[in-house]
């Protein structure tokens, strides 16, 4: 895992995608289960730079 922060904002930008309009109509299940799994990923990807960032 990198410690550079530009790459792990590059990671993260790259997870999460487009904002969503909070004007859209109300997202299906399928929409939120999407959302819900890039937030997960992307909570992956910021423990994974502290992990790395506590081991020096």
């Amino acid at each position: 895992m990198s410690n550079d922060p530009d790459q792990i904002r590059a990671q993260i930008a790259e997870l999460l995608g487009e904002p969503t309009d909070p004007s859209a109509s109300d997202p299906t299940a399928s929409e939120l289960d999407s959302v819900a799994a890039r937030l997960e990923e992307a909570h992956e990807v910021l423990v994974r730079a502290l992990e790395s960032v506590e081991k020096g």
